[in-house]
């Protein structure tokens, strides 16, 4: 709809029922008429019915010598009209915002001086604030993006969002890496996208466990949920703080399976997918299946359907025995082992 500054519609609640469209977008049959009636000068209240939205915008009017007739109002002046309460509003907000830069001289200049502090943390409320400050960040990014990312699935909008403003970076020059959870490589719409950067701009690798999203940009600014509604987010400018994110990231990112390597959830010697080791570590920890398939990425059905399997692998009659069969198997102390294994190398 057409709409001045200040967020008015230039329509009537009439218009809208009877004919709903904005005067910057005049029907073919009002064209037509208006047209006509500039050209003849005139033209029959009857054939006009057929465009109400011509009075509404008050186009036409009728003719003072006979009530049939509709004539029409100059364009020069149906312009003026509709352009002058917008120009009046223009004129106060550049007013305002004259004044506005007066109120906020004084501090400018004591910025300007080096005594304000330079925000190292800052606290974003709202998606708009949050996406506002990542467009900013990502868009003065020159050299390396990293991103951990849990695998939730994303409205299309959100992966079209993601898929652009990489695609930007990516011409930039910029490096970008992205962890993902390995239930990512079951999820159509992800490997699609991920698709699109099979050129080595982007690399991608999977792992079993992550807690939350990050997203670091050139080594200077990190963003991290605060909320799990992920309403509030932290803006990290401190350089220690980004560094020890950095080193987070690297250590998971040295741990996790390239995109390339394919699938991680195949079945080990004793009969154990890595995807029910994971599982069966959070289990020992004594964590419930809503947490454990929060954590690993995955709904609470398909997590109930791999501690179901694992507990057929170990001859589980129980959840309770299960527990005691983990333990009692060795196969945490295997993970254990390679782990160690992997920090002495």
């Amino acid at each position: 709809m057409f709409r001045t500054l200040g967020g008015g519609d230039l329509t009537t609640n009439r218009t809208k029922t009877a004919h709903p469209h904005a005067i910057t977008e005049l029907c073919d049959e009002g064209g037509r008429l208006y047209a006509n009636a500039l050209r003849t000068g005139r033209i029959a209240r009857a054939e006009a019915e057929s465009a109400p939205c011509l009075m509404e915008f008050a186009l036409l009017h009728p003719d003072p010598d006979d009530a049939n007739w509709l004539r029409p109002v100059s364009p020069s002046v149906a312009l003026a009209q509709r352009l002058n309460p917008i120009e009046r509003e223009i004129v106060a907000r550049r007013q305002t915002s004259i004044e506005l830069a007066e109120a906020f001289e004084p501090f400018m200049a004591l910025s300007a001086q080096g005594t304000a502090p330079t925000h190292s943390i800052t606290v974003l409320e709202g998606l708009d604030r949050i996406n506002a400050a990542l467009d900013l960040a990502t868009g003065q990014c020159r050299n390396e993006m990293l991103t951990i990312q849990p695998s939730a699935r994303h409205p299309e909008r959100r992966l079209i969002e993601g898929l652009e403003r990489d695609r930007t970076m990516t011409e930039r020059g910029v490096r970008i890496r992205t962890l993902y959870q390995h239930t990512a490589r079951y999820s159509p719409e992800r490997l699609a996208y991920m698709d699109r950067f099979a050129d080595g701009k982007v690399e991608y690798r999977t792992i079993d466990e992550l807690v939350e999203r990050l997203i670091i940009c050139d080594e200077a600014v990190a963003f991290i949920p605060i909320r799990d509604d992920r309403q509030v987010a932290l803006e990290l400018r401190h350089p220690g703080l980004v560094q020890y994110l950095i080193k987070v990231f690297e250590f998971m990112w040295s741990r996790a399976v390239p995109l390339s390597a394919g699938a991680p959830y195949e079945t080990a010697p004793d009969g154990i997918t890595d995807i029910q080791h994971s599982i069966a570590k959070l289990l020992v920890e004594g964590h419930v299946d809503e947490a454990i398939a929060r954590r690993l990425g995955m709904n609470v059905r398909t997590c109930r359907a791999h501690i179901a399997k694992l507990a057929t692998a170990l001859g589980s009659g129980s959840r309770a025995q299960l527990g005691y069969l983990i333990a009692q198997s060795g196969i945490l102390d295997q993970d254990q082992r390679s782990a160690g294994e992997e920090n002495h190398a």
